[in-house]
């Protein structure tokens, strides 16, 4: 499916666009009021200042975002980068990651198959997971190092082929399970649950956000600043990312 922002701005492919020299400072609020592309108002979650004099960061209700002046009257599409002392950082990305620890944040425990270790725990990684993909067992297998270093692991679903496929069904019978933990370990060893899978579980609503938050594939992992890493990390390399060490 084309993003919604990209069909809107197929009338202004060849737009040249700049940043007028002299733009009237305007509100946030009278921006989204005025927001449209081809007369069609344009579905806007929220507008925030940026440090590019001028233009505001525009985040849709789609999940996407993009630059516009005051004026709704020109766009920057892509990522904004500060070239300071400590080299080019990525506004965007930054911006992306608060809103993904955020939105992740609000996801109760209950609704989450969680292995904690035996001890203090140090830090917590949310994942993205699937029982059915080959990288995703292989990740499982470090989930004991994990939890040794201190490190929980909070497994939220996403089944790659979609609510159809049979991932979607284990993983509504993993979270349907008197013992979720217990029953993603045997589906991850690709043993068969006899629990049903018609319980109210949120597998469909964690594969939505998944989508929403930048999830292509399985795992995905998700560090506590929002960082979103995809594939399979070893435990040790994990616990650098995180800047933890080995306890002596």
């Amino acid at each position: 499916m084309i993003p919604l922002f990209k069909r809107c701005l197929t009338s202004l492919v060849g737009m040249a666009f700049a940043v007028p020299m002299f733009a009237q400072a305007d509100s946030a609020e009278a921006l989204a009021e005025r927001l449209a592309v081809s007369g069609q108002p344009m579905p806007v979650e929220s507008i925030h200042e940026t440090p590019l004099d001028g233009f505001f960061e525009v985040r849709l209700e789609t999940g996407e975002r993009f630059y516009s002046d005051a004026e709704g009257s020109h766009f920057l599409v892509g990522d904004l980068y500060e070239n300071g002392e400590r080299g080019l950082v990525n506004l965007t990305e930054r911006g992306r990651n608060g809103e993904r620890a955020e939105r992740l944040a609000s996801v109760p425990e209950d609704q989450r198959v969680i292995f904690r270790g035996a001890g203090e725990s140090r830090a917590e990684l949310v994942v993205f997971t699937d029982t059915t993909c080959p990288y995703c067992r292989q990740f499982h297998e470090e989930v004991p190092a994990l939890n040794e270093l201190g490190i929980e692991v909070h497994y939220l679903a996403f089944p790659r082929k979609g609510m159809s496929g049979e991932g979607a069904r284990v993983m509504q019978q993993v979270w349907c399970a008197e013992n979720p933990s217990e029953a993603m370990n045997t589906a991850k060893r690709t043993e068969p649950l006899s629990g049903a899978a018609s319980c109210d579980n949120p597998v469909e609503s964690q594969y939505h956000l998944g989508m929403e938050l930048g999830v292509q594939g399985t795992p995905a992992i998700v560090l506590p600043d929002g960082r979103l890493v995809p594939g399979y990390v070893p435990a040790e390399r994990l616990a650098d990312m995180l800047g933890l060490e080995a306890e002596g």
